[in-house]
């Protein structure tokens, strides 16, 4: 895992689901490599009620029933398609979903306007066909196809991202269960088409914000079980999601460092200020570009340590993170600076002056960075 940038899940977690498979004796369907109680499990974290002999840790934070809907589409015969605003831990839980339950989670589709047909079915490796003629060696399989043939799960980021045509390939493939190559069909037989193993399945990924982009036909809608994923208001999961992650970067960047309760609070109350502003807003000029979403969250204290680590004094203060929180969420000017500057002086500045504690440095650094920018 040291030579890796980031490890999938599989990888990342291989020991934890070795242990969890040697202890399942649930009932598993087709090919999964663990039922759906200790996929569920794995995803959420063990309970003491569990009665298990070592602890699993919890790796998505949000509600149960979520997971467990997602799950049991995976065991049916549709797919699963993850929708909600960016930075909800969509991909997450689509990654540890096929880590769990076929150990690959890197058979991926990123949807783009420039994704094509072949990125879902096959393409072809042109020296080998000039060389040998068409044939199944020297066809190039899709993540999707290699999927289907492993009786695996393929994962498709982005869905609504990319073309109305592209999207109705995957209509015959959750319909039919199978790809037929007809450059393939003069040699007779079932070598021109690829049939799904059992066990295949789609888990697809789309941003509610993307509405009205690319939008999804009646038919392909049909074929999937949609889970709604909902923005994390609650502050308790909130502030879990944030320390799991910021833990995990600490972690891979050898970094001991730590990062105050108080100022992880202020974090979150910032981000609590600014999602109730734009819900007030009356135009998008009067909210920010950004989501406020949880990942962005994640984004800032991230940038935080890491410049109190490398040009700081080795501690997190009010000041870098509030430096951070501006450079990180302006992406518009002079608006987003507008914006922030009517959050400093109407909402920081008198709790500041109320509350104390982190509030005055870190109204200071918020407005160093807005002097900076301007």
């Amino acid at each position: 895992m040291s030579d890796l940038l980031r490890a999938p899940a599989e990888i990342k977690y291989a020991e934890e689901l070795d242990w969890l498979e040697s202890i399942d004796d649930n009932p598993k369907p087709f090919s999964w490599r663990l039922s759906p109680k200790m996929v569920r499990l794995f995803i959420l974290g063990s309970e003491r009620a569990d009665g298990l002999d070592r602890e699993v840790s919890q790796k998505w934070f949000g509600d149960r029933s979520f997971v467990e809907r997602s799950i049991v589409t995976l065991a049916s015969d549709r797919g699963l398609l993850l929708i909600g605003d960016p930075g909800t831990g969509k991909s997450w839980l689509a990654e540890l979903l096929s880590a769990a339950i076929c150990r690959n989670s890197t058979l991926v589709v990123q949807g783009t306007a420039g994704t094509t047909e072949d990125h879902i079915k096959y393409s072809w490796n042109v020296s080998m066909v000039i060389a040998k003629g068409q044939s199944r060696e020297s066809m190039i399989p899709s993540p999707i196809m290699t999927a289907m043939e492993s009786g695996a799960i393929g994962r498709f980021e982005e869905l609504t991202r990319s073309t109305s045509d592209v999207q109705d390939a995957l209509i015959s493939i959750l319909s039919e269960k199978y790809i037929s190559v007809p450059e393939l069909e003069s040699g007779g037989g079932d070598d021109n088409i690829v049939f799904a193993k059992p066990g295949f399945s789609i888990i697809a990924t789309a941003n509610s914000r993307d509405r009205g982009v690319n939008d999804l036909s009646s038919a392909l809608k049909r074929r999937f079980n949609f889970v709604r994923i909902p923005v994390v208001t609650n502050k308790k999961s909130e502030a879990e999601i944030v320390r799991f992650r910021t833990e995990e970067l600490l972690r891979r960047h050898s970094i001991d460092l730590d990062v105050p309760p108080t100022l992880l609070d202020v974090l979150l109350q910032s981000f609590a200020d600014l999602r109730a502003s734009a819900a007030a807003a009356g135009s998008d000029d009067e909210k920010l570009e950004s989501a406020l979403s949880t990942a962005e969250q994640i984004g800032v204290l991230e940038d935080a340590v890491l410049h109190s680590n490398f040009f700081g004094e080795r501690a997190l203060t009010a000041r870098t993170l509030a430096s951070s929180l501006v450079g990180s969420l302006t992406r518009r000017e002079p608006e987003d600076l507008a914006i922030f500057n009517k959050y400093l002086h109407g909402v920081v500045e008198p709790r500041s002056k109320e509350e104390g504690g982190s509030w005055p440095e870190f109204l200071e650094g918020g407005r160093d960075a807005i002097a900076t920018l301007s």
